[in-house]
């Protein structure tokens, strides 16, 4: 990890969320606004720590002595951490201090990478613009990956399936979703999504049992490890008796929301139990 422990100032953190996040990577930026004994020297110190896909881990700046940074760099990696880590105050507990630190989180703008071009493809990728993901749809086929079929998209990607994500960038905020029309095209999507760095947030891959299981017979022949199979949503989506792509596109839709959200997918009505919690007697319902 790199450092720079010059001072950072508000234009230049405000620089760094914005550049680092169009880039595909992460920053967090923290400032300190207030000490437990009300020292004002360090108000208004920043700290930055950094994640980029090709430059690697970097901090920038410094609240003015070592134990202070050290605890900030630790609050800051907490917060890119935690993908749903949101903008607020941190306390640092420096020795028999505490600082008042104000974190602000910034991550690669979230994008929807459905690969295939095929049937389920269309309502996914209206479906993902319209819960606010840069969408990119990728197909080996010109007449597929077409603006009419899918004007909604932020790109049309032709593909060569052998090496599936050369013109596009896969990072921490991408949602991949596999709706080939081949299983081995989604094993080479696969094979490529998993040794990617970072993962992405969600691969999932449609396909019927019978096709799952051989697409992880064969990741495992490759050499990857088990545990990272448990990474691939496959078959894909909610269970909610999809049959029509436009269904299927509403169940992966909801497993998206659901696992974003940190939602369960249980059903509202049992979670709230209204009958049974405010209505002990049935006659008075």
């Amino acid at each position: 990890m790199s450092t720079t422990p010059l001072e950072l100032g508000a234009a230049e953190a405000s620089r760094l969320l914005l550049q680092t996040s169009a880039e595909g990577g992460s920053a967090a930026v923290g400032t300190v606004v207030g000490a437990s004994d009300g020292a004002p020297q360090h108000r208004g110190a920043r700290m930055a720590l950094v994640r980029h896909p090709e430059h690697g881990a970097s901090t920038h700046g410094s609240l003015g002595d070592p134990s202070a940074d050290a605890a900030a760099v630790e609050r800051l990696a907490a917060a890119l951490d935690d993908r749903r880590a949101r903008d607020g105050i941190r306390a640092l507990h420096v020795g028999d201090r505490q600082i008042e630190f104000y974190v602000e989180v910034r991550r690669p703008i979230r994008e929807l990478v459905v690969v295939g071009a095929g049937h389920v493809a269309q309502p996914m990728a209206h479906m993902g613009a319209m819960l606010g993901y840069r969408v990119t749809v990728l197909d080996d086929r010109p007449d597929f990956a077409t603006r009419e079929r899918f004007p909604e998209a932020d790109r049309l990607v032709r593909a060569d399936f052998s090496d599936p994500f050369a013109d596009v960038s896969l990072n921490e905020r991408s949602f991949l979703l596999l709706v080939t029309r081949g299983h081995k095209y989604d094993y080479e999507c696969l094979v490529r999504a998993l040794r990617a760095h970072p993962l992405p947030a969600y691969i999932g891959m449609i396909g019927s049992r019978r096709r799952v299981r051989a697409t992880y017979v064969q990741l495992l022949d490759e050499g990857i490890d088990r545990a990272l199979l448990a990474r691939i949503h496959a078959p894909v989506g909610l269970d909610i008796g999809a049959e029509t792509p436009e269904e299927i596109a509403v169940s992966v839709a909801a497993e998206l929301v659901m696992l974003d959200r940190g939602g369960t997918g249980v059903p509202l009505r049992e979670v709230e139990r209204v009958a049974d919690r405010f209505f002990k007697d049935q006659d008075n319902i």
